[in-house]
Formats: structure tokens, C-alpha cells, sequence
């Protein structure tokens, strides 16, 4: 219980970063919780263990989304440009987070998880990939996008011109 108390607000908050449904987020919560009670003598300590517990939160979130066949758009690998990780991107200092967080939802499911994952979780592409079922190339295309719609859309705090 002790270690339940100590995460749960903070596994809930990263539950409903994927499902936007209160109940719905409790609920896979509470699943993570229990896989990751069952299968306790799995952690080997190379990480924390809110750090573990967060990753079994982040894919059963996903996997209550896949359950729900969310339609996502097709993307075919022949058409993928090669994206270079832009690690030079910033948005302006007058941006909160919370302002950031609520861009973030709006955008196109398929590149909200990858920008979630990667921005928010600290994902790599590797690990997206493998969380998703998406080659890599694609998770580094839905980041270049996803971000790039972020920009334009935070564009307005950077000139002072937002509501």
C-alpha cells in the first residue's frame, strides 16, 4: 500500500495524458498497478522504480487505446522523407505548460502519442516504435510534424498576440 500511496497521483496524471476519460484512466491505472504488483520479482532495479511502474502506466494506456481501434491514418514507409531529429527546437519562454500540455492534445492522434512519448515520456524513436507497432522512420516523421503544427500553434505566444 505504501508504494501505491507514493504513485498513484502521479501514475494518474500520466494515465489521463493518453486517456482523456477520468474513469477510464483510473481503471487502466489500476490494471498497471496490479501487472506491476504480479510481476514484481521482474524488476531488476537498472531503473526506479516509479520510472518502471510509468512505463507498464504509458503501455496499458496504449494498449486501452488500441483496444478501442482508434482509426489512425495510414501512413505508407515509401512515402516517408528521412526526418533528422531537430534538437534545436524550443517554444517561446512565455509558454506554460499547461499551454504546451493542451496544444499537445490537439493534435492528430498519430502525432500526439509520438510527441507525448518522445517530448513528455522521454521515449527514444526505438522504443516508440516498439510501444506503437510503427517503424522508426515513421515515429521521427510524426514527431517532425507534430511539432511543426505545435510551433504554428504556439506561434501567437511568442509575439504576445494570444488571448
Amino acid at each position: 500500500m505504501a508504494l501505491y500511496r507514493q504513485y498513484c497521483d502521479g501514475m494518474f496524471v500520466v494515465a489521463q495524458r493518453y486517456l482523456k476519460d477520468k474513469h477510464a484512466a483510473e481503471d487502466a491505472m489500476q490494471e498497471a498497478f496490479v501487472k506491476a504488483f504480479c510481476k514484481l520479482d521482474q524488476f531488476k532495479g537498472d531503473v526506479t522504480f516509479g520510472a518502471w511502474l510509468k512505463r507498464i502506466v504509458i503501455n496499458k494506456c496504449l494498449d486501452t487505446i488500441k483496444s478501442r481501434k482508434l482509426e489512425t491514418e495510414s501512413i505508407d514507409d515509401s512515402v516517408f522523407e528521412i526526418v533528422q531529429d531537430d534538437d534545436n527546437w524550443n517554444v517561446s519562454d512565455e509558454a506554460t505548460v499547461t499551454e504546451i500540455i493542451s496544444a499537445i492534445d490537439e493534435l492528430p492522434t498519430n502525432y500526439r502519442f509520438v510527441v507525448q512519448l518522445f517530448l513528455l515520456e522521454g521515449y527514444d524513436h526505438q522504443e516508440i516504435s516498439q510501444v506503437l507497432c510503427i517503424s522508426e522512420n515513421t515515429s521521427r516523421t510524426n514527431l517532425h510534424r507534430g511539432k511543426s503544427i505545435l510551433k504554428k500553434n504556439l506561434k501567437h505566444l511568442q509575439y504576445g498576440t494570444g488571448s
